[in-house]
């Protein structure tokens, strides 16, 4: 019970959550993968079983690739899948062969190559997660052909068939096992959706009269706490208008006058970085799908429009949250509500579609939406952002239907990069000191060294686990390697005596080959769900696997083992993150803070000083898409920042909180602008809109604070500045002005 206590309300490395100073180990069901348990069951499990029948030494080997292979495959479009695991396959191959042959050579010239081999395995990383795991994983095949030494013929053999058994995996899962082509895209975008849907639910909370829980901190759990994703169409009725929500009665009284920024705040921080990252996600996924097949067909273009369809909806539940926000006016918001809460199976109903590939019953989606604006004509902004919204709802909904398809067939927008370029290009870019991936590259060499050393001097059947786990907990950031190293440490010992007493019920190789099965089931199918939970599934695999393959050691002897080098390898990946190279994350939030507040001025110069041909020619959209990628890249920097010994203390820490709330409001208010007619004067609006973008381009490093206009503004450009003021004196105290500053509602997350 304490263990569920303690992850609930955690984020998780897909769902980062509001509360940076948490690491992100809650558990995530969603990424429960059966159909990936039961192919890696199959890929090893098999071959296993057929040892057992032949008795051909080699085929553990092969098994073990197998194994391997399965842990290399991070998923992403079948092409560089594909090719990916065959290069892996092949390397590994040569790995094993060559460090097998070398082994009886002793420490002397083992251990310098072997170094050269982890700095390029984990340097790796710069050319994408693919590239990532197969490094990382190749570090292990290094690692277990130490073990003992090889003739050349032995060498030969070993290494011809590891590769073989990487190639079996391979073949199976892409080939004789191949998924569904577009299935990574329709779960990619249907999870921009949910999370819109998320947003959309929480937003309502804030507009909802004052309850006994305060807005935007209720406790969800990972699918949304009203299972919007799982609404059918049928669900929408006729009679929504009523409902029983005990939220829904328009007649609670509460201070008009009160808003409790702070939720706004902790609303922004959950779900607006975590819809940002969803939607980049999904685009990586559905450009890779159009580039591997160098042509649009029409299901890659129909998830290019739902996605741009949700990207829109986005900016405009934005632009919704800053009119409650910035307005205490309880009839907007009742009427906010109101449609917010219709607004929501729309967005799980068109989610869950896309999610099946189904279709959906369009003429009672379209009752719903003509519902959904009642009462609101006379309120014009909220009617042309609700009615900017449906729009965008309605291309979803048209979409999942039979004649919601495309021609497609058009070329990808840019050709894609020649290989050798999209080789060089990474290297290249990250081999300065300053590069993270850098660091962290040659931090794992210079600590997998010495351990790597000592399991040659003193070699033993479990010897590996040590360089093993160094390398895999060490991670180029502080916060990264002391949350895999508690999940790394917690899951080995939970799963090291489940394994124990699994290896004392099957007492007889067969049942123990037999175990791998079910095992390698959990296991894999529980990788998504989070790092330690596949650790804990994994383990008794590990266990059992040792019992099939070194026969001779006691379960609970190779549990302690495992327990203690796992232990004590975190301790040093912990230990040289902080002493070897660290990169200290006040220096990097401040680095972080600075290109969020240019980006926020190419927003507001997007937004106020271009014309309305930048609506159309997508330049506002690219401006502010790259206004939230970088708040999300500044909360990123915070959270690794209140996350590492004494960091969130630092003042640019706690000065970067003030302003990473400021620009997510400055942002907002540039989102509402953008779809709003302004009523300034056209010479005052060109004043304060000429100020504003020099003021935010000055904060961001470039020139000197310009003077204040003395034009009137209206409304809309009142807020703004106001809130570019705040930023000024949060990141510039001498711009202070000389009357009394309010103390600011915007205050540290802790």
């Amino acid at each position: 019970m304490r263990a569920v206590a303690f992850l609930r309300g955690r984020g998780t490395l897909t769902n980062p959550g509001l509360d940076l100073t948490r690491l992100p180990i809650g558990l995530d069901p969603r990424g429960l993968s059966l159909l990936d348990g039961i192919r890696a069951a199959l890929a090893f499990g098999l071959v296993i079983l057929l040892h057992e029948w032949v008795a051909w030494p080699p085929l553990l080997t092969v098994a073990l690739a197998a194994n391997l292979a399965c842990f290399a495959d991070a998923g992403g479009p079948m092409r560089s899948r594909l090719l990916v695991l065959t290069l892996f396959s092949l390397l590994g191959g040569v790995i094993w062969g060559l460090f097998g042959l070398m082994q009886p050579l002793g420490p002397g010239p083992v251990v310098p190559l072997a170094g050269i081999v982890i700095f390029a395995c984990t340097y790796a990383r710069v050319w994408g997660v693919q590239a990532q795991s197969a490094g990382n994983v190749l570090v292990l095949v290094l690692c277990f052909a130490l073990d003992r030494p090889l003739s050349p013929d032995q060498a030969l053999v070993a290494g011809l068939v590891f590769s073989a058994g990487g190639l079996w995996a391979t073949l199976l899962a892409l080939l004789l096992w191949r998924l569904h082509p577009y299935r990574p895209t329709h779960r990619a975008v249907a999870e921009v959706w949910r999370r819109l849907t998320r947003l959309c639910d929480d937003l309502e909370d804030l507009a909802s009269p004052a309850s006994p829980e305060t807005p935007g901190t209720r406790a969800m759990p990972q699918d949304g706490h009203r299972q919007t994703s799982n609404i059918k169409t049928s669900d929408i009725q006729t009679s929504d208008i009523q409902t029983s929500d005990p939220h829904a009665s328009d007649l609670q009284i509460y201070d008009p006058q009160i808003i409790d920024h702070q939720a706004f705040d902790r609303h922004a921080r959950a779900h607006r970085r975590g819809v940002r990252e969803a939607i980049e996600q999904a685009r990586t996924v559905i450009v890779d799908l159009a580039r591997s097949r160098e042509r649009i067909s029409d299901r890659t273009a129909q998830a290019l429009i739902r996605l741009e369809a949700a990207e829109q909806i986005f900016a405009a539940l934005i632009a919704v949250s800053d009119l409650i926000e910035s307005e205490p006016d309880p009839r907007r918001r009742r009427m906010v509500r109101r449609f917010l809460r219709r607004l929501r199976p729309l967005l799980g109903v068109i989610a869950r579609a896309i999610r099946d590939d189904s279709v959906v019953d369009l003429a009672r989606l379209e009752r719903a939406m003509d519902r959904s604006t009642r009462r609101l004509a006379h309120d014009r902004s909220l009617h042309e952002l609700a009615t900017r919204i449906l729009d965008r709802v309605r291309i979803g909904a048209k979409l999942s239907t039979p004649d919601g398809y495309r021609p497609g067939g058009a070329l990808l927008g840019r050709a894609s990069l020649p290989l050798g370029t999209r080789l060089r290009e990474p290297l290249a870019t990250n081999f300065t000191l300053a590069s993270a991936n850098l660091r962290h590259a040659v931090r794992a060499t210079v600590v997998a060294a010495p351990a790597l050393w000592a399991t040659l001097v003193w070699s033993g059947p479990f010897a590996h686990w040590l360089t093993i786990t160094v390398v895999l907990t060490m991670q180029p950031f502080y916060a990264a390697t002391w949350q895999r190293a508690l999940e790394r440490i917690g899951g080995t010992v939970l799963g090291g005596l489940i394994g124990a007493a699994l290896a004392g019920v099957a007492t007889t190789p067969l049942a123990l080959a037999a175990l791998v099965f079910p095992l390698s089931i959990v296991g894999f199918a529980a990788r998504q769900v989070s790092y330690g939970v596949f650790i804990a599934c994994l383990t008794p695999l590990v266990v059992l696997l040792v019992e099939v393959i070194e026969p001779g050691h006691g379960s609970w002897e190779v549990v302690g083992m495992r327990a203690l080098l796992t232990l004590l390898g975190g301790a040093i990946a912990v230990a040289s993150a902080l002493v070897l190279w660290p990169i200290w994350e006040p220096d990097q939030v401040r680095l972080e803070l600075r290109k969020a507040v240019r980006a926020h001025a190419a927003f507001a110069r997007a937004v106020l000083c271009a014309g309305p041909e930048a609506e159309a020619s997508g330049l506002r959209a690219q401006a502010s898409r790259g206004a939230g990628l970088a708040l999300n890249d500044l909360e990123a920097a915070l959270a690794r920042a209140l996350q590492q010994p004494r960091a969130g203390r630092h003042p640019q820490v706690e000065s970067a909180m003030v302003a990473d709330a400021t620009l997510r409001r400055i942002s907002a208010r540039l989102t509402a602008l953008r779809y709003a007619v302004e009523t300034a004067e056209p010479e005052a609006l060109a004043a304060w809109s000429g100020w504003v973008t020099v003021t935010l381009s000055s904060l961001g490093g470039d020139g000197a604070m310009p003077p204040m206009p003395t034009a009137p503004r209206s409304d809309g450009l009142s807020r703004l500045v106001a809130q570019v003021e705040l930023l000024a004196e949060t990141l510039n105290p001498s711009t202070r002005r000389g009357a009394e500053t309010p103390t600011p509602q915007i205050l540290p997350g802790h």
